[in-house]
């Protein structure tokens, strides 16, 4: 059923073993997974995984209905769920996924949200001894010595695509473009930094929060990337499943608006 990992109940995954194994990016068909009414299956940006462990613990606690999580990159989980994978929930790390699935009708129409927004900053490994100011033209190239830039795929993934719209706005895009490890989501890229494989790293604010191993340089600049928004939306596959709007109406809460918060998140009203 699975190429990279298996769908678990909101469970923190191994050690990334290589780059390509990052996350739990799992090819479901509605035939290979057996859907409970007292199960809820969740595909959601890899950054969110911290926060919607915690929320999907507590929604579970209060109402029996276990909640499964499917962590990948918001590209990855969106043609999933155009080629018919039964997930109840989608949250997407960027806004144009969401609208790609809502133009093929494969969201549920009048339950898209937007929950909560994000920063993009700079990380090196704990121990590293860089430091930086990030403005126009900065060296991160020199930053980088021998080493390479760890980044979600900057034409695929979210993180990736905001990473180098900061970098190409601060002018130095070029000057580490051929020097990229492109990683298949925000947490491999994390896991790169994490592990020393790669000096330093473009992440969001919120995974460089969850992981002590790393330590943030700076925060890029606002206005040099597009805002960081999280849509969430019930799919067309889960149109009739009562449960998938009363967990999204969950997410809404000032529980969860807690949760967000203390991962890092902005809420949005």
């Amino acid at each position: 059923m699975c190429a990279a990992g298996d769908a678990r109940p909101f469970m923190t995954p191994g050690p990334f073993k290589r780059l390509g194994m990052a996350a739990a990016i799992i090819i479901f068909s509605a035939s290979s997974l057996a859907v409970s009414a007292q199960t809820l299956t969740v595909f959601a940006a890899a950054s969110l995984k911290n926060a919607l462990d915690d929320a999907g613990r507590a929604y579970a606690g209060r109402s029996g209905l276990k909640v499964i999580g499917s962590f990948a990159s918001s590209s990855a989980l969106a043609r999933q769920i155009e080629r018919g994978a039964p997930a109840d929930l989608y949250l997407s790390a960027n806004v144009k996924w969401m609208d790609y699935l809502q133009q093929r009708k494969a969201i549920e129409a009048g339950t898209r949200v937007n929950l909560v927004r994000n920063r993009l900053v700079l990380i090196a490994p704990a121990s590293s001894r860089v430091s930086v100011r990030i403005q126009k033209g900065f060296p991160i190239d020199k930053l980088l010595g021998d080493g390479r830039l760890a980044m979600g795929d900057p034409d695929h993934v979210p993180a990736g695509i905001y990473g180098k719209a900061a970098l190409v706005a601060l002018g130095v895009w070029q000057s580490v473009e051929s020097r990229v490890a492109r990683a298949d989501n925000v947490r491999a890229a994390l896991a790169l930094v994490a592990r020393g494989e790669a000096p330093l790293g473009i992440v969001y604010a919120t995974d460089a929060r969850a992981d002590p191993s790393v330590k943030v340089l700076g925060e890029f600049p606002e206005g040099s990337y597009p805002d960081i928004v999280y849509p969430a939306a019930v799919t067309a596959w889960a149109a009739n499943r009562i449960e998938a709007g009363r967990f999204l109406r969950f997410l809404r809460s000032p529980e969860v608006a807690a949760i967000f918060e203390r991962h890092g998140f902005v809420v949005l009203n």
